[in-house]
């Protein structure tokens, strides 16, 4: 029945958004609603971004798929994810990249996060309590690097952090909008910036929080 739910929310994106076959198996591999808080299952398959505590939410699987094809995983080895959150890009990029590092600064949402993970058999995704903004530098540099959340700009620190020739996808705060913008790392610095759509991401912030 899940499987058949999961089949019927692919279709639902595909109405909206075209995605990959790769993308497409990652998102039938996932069931969503193993990441849904409690109280919302019977909206796990919808495509609705659902509130999880801590003014955080888990993404719609519209936007989760967005930014999947966004992010060009064909070919990339590992990616650093900022902004954990229930776990679930997380999930859907386990399937199409060999290795992935998610950070997460709340510590209630990464343990949760860290079950559901567990839950599902998914051995190539790390986790850590941290700054997002910091990065992960133990395991730089990485192919692709994804943000989960709004930001103002990219740290120094992630810059460095991106394999030379890398892509990074991320939501840019741009006055009252935020615009999911994709950069690739040339001669150190990211380059040819594409503003690919108007999105809403909770604001990435500063510090670890219980």
């Amino acid at each position: 029945m899940q499987s058949l739910k999961t089949a019927n929310m692919v279709r639902e994106i595909l109405k909206e958004f075209p995605i990959s076959q790769k993308v497409q198996q990652a998102f039938l591999s996932i069931d969503r609603e193993i990441f849904t808080p409690n109280g919302f299952a019977y909206l796990a398959y919808s495509l609705d971004a659902l509130p999880m505590g801590a003014n955080q939410w888990i993404s719609s699987p519209l936007t989760v798929a967005k930014m999947t094809e966004y992010l060009q995983c064909e070919g990339a080895d590992n990616v650093l994810e900022i902004g954990c959150g229930s776990g679930y890009q997380a999930a859907i990029l386990s399937c199409l990249i060999r290795r992935v590092f998610s950070i997460e600064r709340i510590e209630r949402l990464l343990n949760e996060a860290r079950v559901r993970i567990k839950h599902c058999n998914l051995n190539n995704i790390n986790t850590k309590l941290d700054d997002g903004q910091n990065g992960w530098s133990a395991y730089a540099p990485y192919d692709r690097i994804l943000f989960s959340a709004a930001t103002h700009e990219i740290s120094p620190a992630i810059i460095h952090q991106l394999q030379e020739g890398g892509i990074l996808v991320a939501p840019l705060q741009q006055g009252d909008k935020q615009i999911i913008t994709r950069f690739c790392k040339h001669n150190g610095t990211l380059t040819n910036k594409e503003e690919l759509e108007i999105c809403s991401f909770v604001p990435i912030l500063s510090g670890i929080s219980n």
